[in-house]
């Protein structure tokens, strides 16, 4: 399937939304997820299921002063 990955078109097997997460090398506990304009709560990203043109926002923290 292609979805649309922090504004890139990407290929993916990945299933939910958790599985994209691992696949792209993400570490699930520093991101916030968006798919298509929605804010996905951590404890549904495993049940949130992909679809072929997802847009997918994966947001990283990174502290700093």
């Amino acid at each position: 399937m292609h979805i649309t990955l922090n504004g890139q078109v990407t290929a993916s097997a990945a299933p939910s939304l958790l599985d994209l997460i691992i696949e792209q090398g993400f570490t699930p506990d520093a991101i916030v997820a968006e798919v298509n304009f929605e804010l996905i709560k951590r404890d549904r990203w495993q049940q949130h299921l992909l679809q072929d043109g997802d847009t997918v926002e994966l947001l990283s923290f990174v502290g700093g002063g």
